[in-house]
Parts: structure tokens; C-alpha cells; sequence
């Protein structure tokens, strides 16, 4: 029956498409770390080559040489064993002698002695195939009942042979049977395996230790935190990509102080001619009929003020101030307190303290953000800093909850994008401004529906 040329090909792509399932599993054994898995490409093919090799010695040359040696063995057991039995009582002595200085033989006899029952005896070195090699040989050799024992002497194997008028032992040194090539062949094997695991141990921990402070030092400049340019070492590419993060984060510190340089500027122009508006109100006359238009226009002049400050604050990101240990508590305490007097009914729960490296005024910044946000929809607050514990083991988090309408689900995504305000006094650059700084430590920020039945804002930080 043919099979078409479509069928031929789905069949085709079928057997080489790969197996995820498999893959998987896989993956799932494989080890993560760099490290791990450099040295399992290393010394994995090693390992198969050294048991590959081991097997052929074991199979081939092992196999061969353990039989030649037994073999040669039961051949003089079997042969002094005819020529005692055969020869008289008067030139028995002479026999054995005989044997003993040219065989390497210890022989004794004893008459009129029995065998008796054979007893078990556990196996001397399971690895090596020389006791059941010899028995094989005996067998063959030896056409007599005999007894092997291994474990009486760690120097000699004592063969003992039922003659017809006693037993005769034979005493052969191990050294006949075992030879050092198999030692020699073991220490090579597991020594070389040994070196070279511990070359490439050495020799990558120094790779994958540049490596990591590359990472480390990436994840900490992305925190805020500058601890200044890294070193290039390790490989030419990993030195390449040191000096790139070196080039990059100059480059990045070089925006960052001009654009602070520039918005001081705009600052001090902005602020400028408010001053000038504000001292002119101040001036002008006051009259029944123009206070109500000066107080109009004061209060627009601050929502001005306001409104400028909102949008340097956001364009500069408090990216100038240096991160350094501080108590979230604490700041969180004292940005309660502000709300507080503003009006808010806070409620309060969190530990007596909790150190973390934080920018103190940003992170200030933010909660009174979320505060504030709170306040102006709601009438109650509740606030809870929780310490890292169980699964959130390595971050802290800062809960805030109030009872106002909420937002949506679906709209909870973009109240974080710049100047969307749901209120007609916002700006819009609250949520923005404390998701950034939140991120600028390495954490994040989500809202979410609060037991209370308004909104929840979850700050998480890294400890």
C-alpha cells in the first residue's frame, strides 16, 4: 500500500517534532544556576567516557585476564593434586616439595581427614569476577571435591582437595590472581575524573563569579542605588559586558544631572513670576467690592504653585536622593500624622519598627500620595505595614485602604498613567509619582478591592 507524499510529510514532522512533556521534565531536573550547568556540560561526557572505558576493561580485558590467571591456577592445583594421589607414601614428601619450590605451592596433607560439608561463605570482592572464575576453573581442572576460602588469610587463598586417603591444602598467594594493572587502571580513571572536576570547579567559579557581580551590580544601580563602576574581569565577553554597564551607567548618571540641572532651571523660572503675581495681590488695595476677586485669584495662583511643584516633583523622580537605611515605620508614622491633621480619620496597624534602605523623602512623597488620594474620596483610612513573613519572606508591605467608591477593575491600570485624575481638583500625577518610586526601590505597587469596600493600594518593597 503507498503512502502519499502530504501523509508522508505529516508523519515525517511528527516524529521530529519534539516532546514538551519531556522537555519539562527535563528542565525541571536540569539544574538553574549557571555554575551547575557548565559543570554537568563538563564533567557529564567525562563520567560516560570513564564508564564506557570502565566497562570495556571490565568486560573485555578484566574478563580475560581474570580467566588466564585462575586458569593457570586450578592447572598446578589440579596437577599436584594427581601427582600426590598418585605417588607412594615414601615419595609423597618429595612431591610436595617438589611442588611447593617450583609451583610457589604451600602444601600440607592431611591423612585419612574428610572434607565434610562445604560452609557459605559471603563473596570476598563482588566487583571482581576471580572467585567464580576460579571455581569455574577448579571445575574443570580439578576432579576432585574442593573448597576455595578467601577469608581466613588476607595474604593466601586456601584450596583444600578430598584425596582418596585425606584432604590436601593448598596454599597460593593473592598476588597470583590479582594484578596491579586493575589498580592502576582505577586510580587513573578516578583520579583524572577528580582533576579535571576540580580544574573546571575552580576555573568557573571565577567566570560565573564576574558574572554575578556583574547582575549584582545591575539589580543594585536599577534600585538607585550607585555604588560606582565594576571592575572587568572574568572572559573577554563578560569584560565587554562590565565595560558596557560601566559606559551605560555614566551615560545614564550624565542624563540624570542634566535633567536636574534643567529643571531647576524651569523651576526657578516658573516659580519666578508666581512669586511676582502673589507679592502684586498682596499689594493691591482692598476693597469690599475686589476682595472676593483677589481671594479668587490668590487661591488660583496657588493651585498654580501647586500644579508646578505636582509636575516637577514627577519629571524629576526623586532620583537624586541616595538610598540609605531607614525605618519604614517611621516614615509611614509620620506621613499618617500629616493626614491627620489635613482632616483624615487614619486608622493604624505595624510593627514597632522595620529597617530598610530607602529614599526617605520619596518614599515620604509617595505614601502622602496615597493618603491623599484616600482623603479626598473617602471617609475613612486604614493603613497596615507588614513585616516579611512565610511566602513574602523577602519584602515588606504597606496596605492601604480606605471605604470610598473604588475603581473599577478594569480601570485600575490606567488611574497609574500621568495626569489621569478621577477628581476635578487632581492633577493626575499621584498614582504615576508613587508608582515610580516604588519601583526606583526594587518593589511594586498594584491597587486592588479593600475589605473596607473602597480601594486598596498594596506597596510591596524588597528587604
Amino acid at each position: 500500500m503507498s503512502v502519499s507524499r502530504p501523509a508522508r510529510a505529516t508523519w515525517l514532522a511528527a516524529l521530529l517534532r519534539p516532546d514538551k512533556s519531556l522537555a519539562r521534565r527535563l528542565s525541571a531536573v536540569l539544574p538553574r544556576g549557571l555554575l551547575a550547568r557548565v559543570l554537568l556540560i563538563l564533567l557529564l561526557p567525562l563520567v560516560v567516557l570513564q564508564g564506557v572505558a570502565l566497562q570495556l576493561f571490565y568486560g573485555g580485558h578484566l574478563d580475560v585476564i581474570s580467566r588466564r590467571l585462575t586458569s593457570g591456577l586450578a592447572g598446578d592445583v589440579g596437577f599436584v593434586s594427581v601427582m600426590v594421589e598418585a605417588a607412594s607414601p615414601e615419595t609423597r614428601p618429595f612431591v610436595m616439595r617438589e611442588a611447593q619450590w617450583r609451583l610457589g605451592l604451600a602444601l600440607s596433607f592431611e591423612p585419612d581427614a574428610a572434607l565434610g560439608p562445604i560452609p557459605h561463605r559471603p563473596a570476598w570482592m563482588r566487583l571482581l569476577p576471580l572467585e567464580s572464575d576460579l571455581r569455574s576453573a577448579l571445575s574443570e581442572r580439578l576432579a576432585l571435591p574442593f573448597d576455595v576460602d578467601w577469608h581466613s588469610d588476607p595474604n593466601v587463598i586456601i584450596i583444600r582437595a578430598q584425596l582418596d586417603d585425606g584432604v590436601l591444602t593448598f596454599e597460593a598467594s593473592r598476588r597470583r590472581l590479582i594484578t596491579t594493572t586493575l589498580y592502576v587502571f582505577v586510580i587513573w580513571l578516578v583520579g583524572s575524573a577528580v582533576l579535571l572536576a576540580v580544574v573546571a570547579v575552580l576555573f568557573m567559579k571565577n567566570q560565573v563569579r564576574a558574572i554575578r557581580r556583574l547582575a549584582e551590580a545591575s539589580e543594585t544601580f536599577g534600585l538607585g542605588r550607585d555604588n560606582g563602576p565594576i571592575k572587568p574581569e572574568g572572559a573577554r565577553e563578560v569584560r565587554q559586558a562590565a565595560v558596557a554597564f560601566n559606559a551605560m551607567r555614566e551615560r545614564i548618571l550624565r542624563f540624570v544631572n542634566q535633567r536636574t540641572e534643567m529643571l531647576a532651571g524651569i523651576s526657578h523660572d516658573l516659580r519666578t513670576p508666581l512669586t511676582r503675581m502673589r507679592l502684586e495681590l498682596t499689594m493691591l488695595p482692598r476693597t469690599p467690592e475686589t476682595e472676593a476677586d483677589i481671594a479668587a485669584l490668590t487661591q488660583d495662583v496657588e493651585e498654580m504653585e501647586r500644579m508646578v511643584e505636582a509636575y516637577l516633583a514627577f519629571a524629576r523622580g526623586e532620583g537624586t536622593e541616595a538610598a540609605r537605611s531607614a525605618d519604614l515605620v517611621a516614615i509611614v508614622s509620620e506621613a499618617v500624622a500629616k493626614a491627620r491633621r489635613s482632616g483624615a480619620t487614619v486608622e493604624l496597624e505595624m510593627p514597632e519598627a522595620l529597617p530598610l534602605r530607602l529614599r526617605s523623602d520619596a518614599m515620604a512623597r509617595a505614601l502622602g500620595n496615597l493618603l491623599d488620594n484616600a482623603r479626598r474620596h473617602a471617609r475613612r483610612i486604614a493603613v497596615t505595614v507588614r513585616p516579611p513573613a512565610g511566602a513574602e519572606r523577602g519584602w515588606a508591605e504597606v496596605l492601604v485602604d480606605d471605604d470610598g467608591p473604588g475603581i473599577p477593575a478594569a480601570q485600575r491600570a490606567e488611574a497609574f498613567k500621568p495626569f489621569t485624575s478621577g477628581s476635578a481638583t487632581g492633577t493626575g500625577l499621584g498614582l504615576a509619582i508613587a508608582r515610580d518610586v516604588v519601583r526606583a526601590h526594587g518593589g511594586e505597587i498594584a491597587l486592588e478591592e479593600s475589605p473596607m469596600g473602597g480601594l486598596r493600594a498594596r506597596m510591596r518593597l524588597p528587604v
